[in-house]
């Protein structure tokens, strides 16, 4: 099997020009202008074995970091972070090596520089990323070709061969055999395939948990009714999913503004032309896909609330029966004190009116709680508007 000449490995969560600068700060003197501890700041920073950090102007402005051990990183504006290395030792263990430096070193860094604000909705934070794996090639045969998608058991899905470039594509790997294109073209090319790869895994990924939360609440309210008891629980769960859709609903709602630049920028550069017919995914087709995603996003929050509302309205109805029941209670003890007042001589402490006040206590506490027990396991009705599904 030949050496590659380079391998990358990739990602993107949307950032700004306002995050590139707080990166650059952590980068360069593990330095942050929020309250976070000092100590670990450093701590987080000599993990990543820094030997030099510059900033780079551009129509996306990017660092570029180079460590120690010979990983290349570059962190462009919008939130896109390509990681790469020379093929020095096996290609899987420089593969592994890139790999453990974005889980282990960068990303700890990176994550607690930005651990203030809005936090990632739980359904998103334990999401693992399955990198694509990009081994670029010099003129290379096509039994070396074979033998690496053989090495990492991939099957290859599809090849496209023009006179500059040659690229294999698999599940996880892409391998580019580099004939007479600049590697600058080649590295622009991954980096907008890593790129549409993320953005297009990100809206997957939303079309999911709308799925999942859309399902959880129609199993509930397909039933035809719920306990007393079981109303609360609910009731907590389903605005749970509520301030997670708010927070995915900014999320979606920035993505546009990121593919419409790189689009335009993919599209300006002449020199890139040849690649725009080899991506995958059209920006064109992705920004169809986001409307989608927007529609859908939309239908999931209208069906959380008119949720929240319905079962708000049947707790309200369980709580105002509970009230109901301590007001008779109460009543009936009125009742019975302002009889014995007027039919009693003047009240004195004795043991045998001790005894009568725990008794009554006694009663009231059983039957309140009684009553409490019989409305728990009331059986509500959940009358609501049917709704046919959508295909999502």
């Amino acid at each position: 099997m030949s050496k590659a000449q380079k391998i990358y490995v990739g990602g993107w969560f949307q950032r700004t020009t306002l995050h590139l600068s707080e990166i650059y700060d952590f980068l360069e003197s593990a330095a942050s202008p929020l309250e976070l501890d000092k100590e670990k700041l450093k701590a987080l920073r000599n993990a990543m074995d820094i030997a030099t950090v510059r900033m780079e102007v551009s129509r996306l402005d990017w660092i570029d970091v180079k460590s120690k051990t010979g990983v290349e990183i570059k962190i462009y504006e919008d939130g896109l972070v390509v990681l790469s290395k020379e093929n020095t030792n096996t290609l899987s263990e420089d593969i592994k090596a890139l790999t453990s430096y974005y889980e282990e070193k960068l990303s700890p860094g990176i994550s607690y520089i930005f651990s203030l604000g809005a936090p990632i909705p739980k359904e998103l934070a334990n999401i693992k990323t399955i990198y694509p794996y990009f081994v670029v090639l010099k003129k290379a045969a096509q039994k070396d070709i074979k033998e690496i998608f053989a090495a990492f058991n991939e099957k290859e899905y599809f090849d496209v061969r023009k006179k500059e470039f040659e690229i294999y594509r698999g599940d996880k790997l892409y391998v580019i055999n580099n004939i007479s294109e600049s590697m600058e073209n080649v590295e622009c090319f991954i980096n907008e395939q890593i790129f549409i790869r993320e953005f297009k895994a990100q809206l997957h990924r939303y079309l999911n948990l709308h799925r999942i939360i859309w399902e959880r609440i129609a199993e509930v309210k397909e039933k035809g009714s719920i306990r007393g008891k079981e109303v609360g629980a609910f009731k907590e769960k389903i605005e749970s999913y509520a301030k997670t859709i708010n927070l995915i609903e900014a999320r979606i709602n920035q993505m546009g503004t990121y593919l419409k630049t790189r689009g335009t920028i993919i599209k300006d550069n002449r020199d890139l032309e040849k690649f725009l017919g080899v991506l995958e995914f059209k920006h064109e087709t992705l920004a169809d896909t986001l409307e989608y995603i927007k529609d859908i996003w939309g239908m999931t929050k209208n069906y959380v609330q008119s949720a929240l509302d319905l079962f708000g309205s049947i707790q309200a109805k369980s709580t105002e029966s509970s009230v109901k029941n301590l007001a008779i209670i109460t009543s009936m003890g009125v009742g019975a004190t302002l009889i014995s007042l007027f039919t009693q001589k003047p009240p004195s402490f004795t043991m045998v009116g001790a005894l009568y006040f725990l008794i009554l206590a006694a009663i009231g506490y059983a039957t309140d709680k009684t009553m409490k027990t019989i409305y728990s396991r009331r059986m509500y009705a959940i009358r609501d508007a049917k709704v046919a599904k959508d295909i999502a």
